[in-house]
């Protein structure tokens, strides 16, 4: 059994997997188990009024889990998969917890080889904030990886800048990050 199957036999059961994205090491549960969230929650210390974020695999996924705002097609395409989390209306499928009630869901797509056979396998959304405690700093290694869980999937270092987070709604950067002054110039000239 290979590493990518041994976490989603831990993800089918409401737990927790470490693994490594494109920015950081993220904390992966199944994004529709209300129970896994709440794991989330509990493992990060993380107020449940914050939204957390979802990674998904491809745009079939996107599409199933948000509501993807006209004219928002060449942004997608341009920066996902990638560094990037987007912000856009949940649809109904998605645990209102995970929206911290706005009604709103980051999507992440990782331009990881490792979390896109995670996420493909388990085939279905995961949870994708950061493996650490609430405030705490944000994990490159695995041994930055602070929260409690039942299985890391090891991947070495990784770059350790967070994902710029955009509002594809408002057309707005909330969160800077990877990528920032190639996004800023992106929606300079779609705006």
């Amino acid at each position: 059994m290979d590493v990518i199957e041994k976490a989603v036999g831990v993800l089918m059961h409401d737990g927790l997997v470490i693994y490594p994205t494109d920015t950081l090491y993220g904390l992966g549960a199944d994004a529709f188990s209300d129970e896994a969230i709440v794991r989330v929650y509990e493992a990060k210390k993380r107020p449940v009024s914050m939204p957390i974020s979802i990674a998904v695999a491809d745009f079939d996924m996107l599409a199933a889990v948000a509501h993807v705002p006209a004219g928002s097609d060449c942004f997608l395409k341009t920066f996902l998969p990638g560094p990037v989390t987007v912000i856009l209306p949940a649809r109904n499928c998605i645990p209102e917890i995970l929206t911290g009630g706005t009604g709103m869901i980051g999507i992440r797509m990782p331009a990881h080889d490792t979390a896109q056979r995670l996420i493909e396998a388990f085939d279905s959304p995961l949870t994708a904030t950061s493996a650490n405690l609430h405030g705490a700093r944000d994990p490159q290694t695995p041994d930055q990886c602070t929260v409690p869980h039942e299985f890391l999937i090891d991947g070495g270092r990784l770059p350790g800048t967070a994902s710029t987070v955009v509002d594809l709604v408002e057309g707005t950067i909330l969160r800077p990050g990877a990528e920032v002054d190639t996004i800023i110039a992106f929606l300079k000239n779609h705006g």
